[in-house]
């Protein structure tokens, strides 16, 4: 069932076979070079329902999210297209979809997950999603995974050391 979805494609699949995609668990975020934190993160969001779907934010937003900064190449390192097949390679991930806002809120209003997962370096009150979720009735899960890998701090040590 992995794959890599249009919003569209997924949202149709999502109606016509439920019972293969319910409890339904949605998280997003950039994945610009996949660490072991983003696979332990995955792995425990997949714990929380049936299916896990990833919104991954395409090139346009990664730019918009992370800006650039001096010394640094320009975000994303790796393009969307790339991002997404990595993701969808993974074992937790039953299927990608690309996005282009800086928040998930389209895709939830759309997709409407059983239960949206989250990093727990946020709060429900600092969320930007929490409304979107809440509105509906779904559940919020913030999964905090101890680690000190970040891609921000590989892409400043590649810089940094000239690699």
């Amino acid at each position: 069932m992995t794959a890599v979805y249009t919003l569209y494609e997924l949202e149709l699949a999502i109606a016509t076979y439920p019972e293969q995609w319910r409890p339904l668990v949605l998280t997003n975020g950039c994945f610009d070079l996949l660490h072991v934190g983003h696979v332990r993160y995955l792995n425990a969001a997949k714990t929380y329902g049936k299916t896990l779907v990833v919104g991954l934010n395409s090139d346009h937003s990664v730019g918009q999210i992370k800006p650039h900064k001096a010394g640094s190449p320009p975000r994303p390192i790796i393009p969307e297209t790339q991002r997404a097949e990595v993701i969808a390679a993974l074992k937790a991930v039953d299927g990608v979809v690309i996005f282009n806002e800086t928040t998930a809120n389209h895709l939830i209003k759309t997709l409407k997950p059983d239960i949206y997962v989250k990093g727990g370096d946020y709060t429900l009150s600092t969320l930007p999603e929490a409304p979107t979720v809440q509105a509906y009735g779904g559940q919020i899960e913030l999964v905090k995974i101890e680690i000190s890998t970040s891609t921000s701090g590989i892409i400043e040590y590649i810089s940094r050391n000239k690699l």
